[in-house]
């Protein structure tokens, strides 16, 4: 069961990230002047979501 905890953390990591991505782009899209700020933003929330999937895939892993 650890292993498919571990898979749906990474799932969900994905899915996460590919969210934030698109909509960094579409606000960038939107207000091309705020680039800098729209894009600290998501590095910053990208690296929040890959930190707790990875918690998430640790603990599914050593679970067993």
């Amino acid at each position: 069961m650890g292993a498919i905890g571990a898979g749906l953390a990474a799932l969900g990591a994905g899915l996460g990230v590919g969210i934030i991505g698109s909509r960094a782009m579409d606000a960038i899209a939107r207000q091309p002047e705020a680039v800098a700020d729209i894009r600290n933003n998501m590095i910053l929330t990208a690296a929040l979501v890959e930190g707790a999937a990875l918690f998430a895939i640790v603990v599914g892993l050593l679970s067993n």
